[in-house]
């Protein structure tokens, strides 16, 4: 019985629809579980269901390429999602109209303070220059962020690792640090997810409130389009220094 499951493991870990499904699985288990537990961030689903598919290819001893393969589809879907939170900023056309100069402040701080101290922590911890540039755009979202690196003479691979574990840490961050600050303005607490933990965190804010979640949209969108011009010329400081 043991041999004819691991004949049948091994027929499945080959096709790649497998990998596909174990992600969408992985993800359900993760977001019920979340659900259970009132949505707390420590249960984020991303960081759960990750974990789950993490175990699994430990377990089977399969290699990240043969499990790409199967689950590419889900990375092939970022781009389209990060397009469709347009949806939500028309929605709420009116409402971000109001919030036009605050937006614009707080985007301009977020991006910049996201950039400079990275490069400054960076630097002084004399970081080669294509970890820097792989470190940098880590505060917007992944395909953006790893076209960055990539022009930059980045590490792209790396920069997906970075911007995976600056958006799980915005996420589970975020809801505490917001109550602590006693921020009840749900603008004012989507946006800022948006800015410092992209997708993730924008997923985040969905969760939490409607309104938080357009403008977690709108601040990663827009996060993203600064962060492009932003990196560039602070790698121009840098070489002048």
């Amino acid at each position: 019985m043991t041999e004819d499951v691991s004949l049948l493991w091994v027929y499945l870990s080959e096709e790649p629809l497998t990998w596909l499904t174990v992600t969408v699985i992985a993800y359900a288990l993760a977001d019920r579980l979340a659900a259970s537990v009132g949505r707390h961030p420590l249960a984020n689903p991303v960081v759960v269901s990750a974990l789950l598919v993490i175990g699994l290819l430990q377990a089977t001893g399969t290699p990240f390429p043969t499990y790409f393969e199967g689950a590419q589809f889900v990375h092939f879907m970022l781009g389209p999602a990060t397009v469709a939170l347009a949806v939500p900023l028309v929605q709420n056309r009116a409402l971000v109209r109001r919030s036009a100069k605050p937006i614009a402040a707080a985007l301009l701080a977020g991006s910049v303070t996201a950039v400079v101290c990275a490069l400054t922590v960076g630097w002084a911890l004399g970081l080669p220059a294509d970890v820097l540039a792989s470190l940098a755009p880590k505060s917007v979202t992944t395909p953006i962020a790893m076209g960055i690196a990539d022009a930059l003479g980045g590490i792209p691979a790396l920069t997906a690792v970075l911007v995976i574990l600056t958006g799980i840490i915005g996420a589970v961050a975020v809801t505490p640090l917001m109550n602590l600050l006693g921020m009840k303005d749900m603008r004012a607490r989507g946006f800022a997810a948006g800015v410092a933990a992209h997708g993730i965190g924008t997923a985040r804010a969905f969760q939490v409130d409607p309104i938080a979640g357009a403008f977690a949209g709108i601040g990663m969108a827009l996060n993203g389009a600064l962060t492009a011009l932003l990196v560039p010329l602070a790698f121009l400081v840098l070489s002048a220094l």
